[in-house]
């Protein structure tokens, strides 16, 4: 069963650095964990001259790398493509327990907002989207808004762990909700 979580805030907040260290627990605890990153710039994952890079340069819809360890794979879009996350996840491989998604912002997905102090009165997600279920901050005995919401310790990997593996049933991911 996949469950679903997406980790927003701004640039810079610890949103990547988090789920480095959530994958680590996770993976500590049996659990196999993929990740999907959005990003508004370029993709450029192989480097100048490597022949997978040549292959793309030259035209290849898809290029997949394997070793026996490994596989990746690289797909060119004819034109812009604006893929909703669900159809990315719909891409991936369905045997995980959990996907970690980091932006999405707008989706419908459930999502753990990621703030530092000085951004906290910056126009916060969580004070209009109501997918966002838990904040994460670095002081969290001293957050500075009311909110309904559970204000997790962004320093302590450990206890959003445990918040997100107790409520689990919560992030189970159905294909429909697309």
């Amino acid at each position: 069963m996949m469950h679903v979580i997406a980790f927003v805030g701004s640039s810079g907040a610890g949103k990547t650095t988090l789920m480095e260290q959530l994958i680590s627990l996770f993976k500590d605890r049996g659990l196999r964990v993929s990740t999907v990153k959005h990003s508004h710039h370029t993709v450029e994952i192989d480097h100048q001259g490597k022949d997978t890079w040549r292959m793309k340069k030259a035209g290849s819809f898809e290029v997949v790398l394997v070793s026996d360890s490994e596989m990746s794979l690289q797909r060119t879009f004819e034109r812009n493509s604006h893929m909703s996350v669900h159809e990315v996840i719909a891409q991936m491989y369905e045997g995980v327990d959990w996907v970690f998604v980091e932006g999405f912002k707008s989706s419908d997905l459930l999502k753990v907002e990621v703030i530092r102090p000085k951004e906290v009165l910056m126009n916060p997600f969580f004070l209009s989207d109501d997918f966002v279920v838990a904040v994460a901050y670095s002081e969290a005995t001293d957050f500075p808004v009311t909110t309904s919401l559970p204000v997790l310790p962004l320093d302590n990997a450990e206890i959003i762990a445990n918040w997100l593996i107790a409520h689990q049933d919560r992030f189970v991911y159905s294909p429909s909700m697309s």
